[in-house]
């Protein structure tokens, strides 16, 4: 019970182990971009009251560690930290634009499982 989280309406323990990758699996998240998309993702997360449990930053990837809360589906987690990364990230390094055309930082789909750790 220690572990539960609550709303005003319910109490849940939602875990789900995210991953997602860069288009064409480039190795483009390193150094600051690495830092930054690690900001980002966190920043996200808090703003839609999803508790990061563990994570690592890859160079093609991103592994994630989160519990969210019952209203918030994974489809629209996952939509808001790939969208907003990815646009902040492209604004603010011009060379990820170099690599990645039309304004595509991330690969289309993302791995989803809810893990009861």
């Amino acid at each position: 019970m220690e572990n539960y989280r609550k709303t005003s309406h319910s109490t849940y323990d939602i875990k789900y182990h995210l991953v997602w990758i860069t288009k064409y699996r480039k190795p483009a998240i390193t150094g600051q971009i690495a830092s930054r998309a690690r900001e980002l993702i966190k920043q996200v997360c808090r703003e839609n009251d999803t508790e990061i449990l563990a994570g690592h930053v890859s160079k093609d990837h991103i592994h994630l560690l989160a519990s969210s809360p019952p209203h918030l589906s994974v489809s629209k987690l996952v939509q808001y930290i790939k969208g907003y990364s990815s646009r902040k990230l492209q604004m603010e390094y011009k060379e990820i634009n170099k690599q990645f055309w039309r304004q595509h930082l991330w690969a289309r789909g993302y791995f989803a499982a809810s893990s009861g750790m």
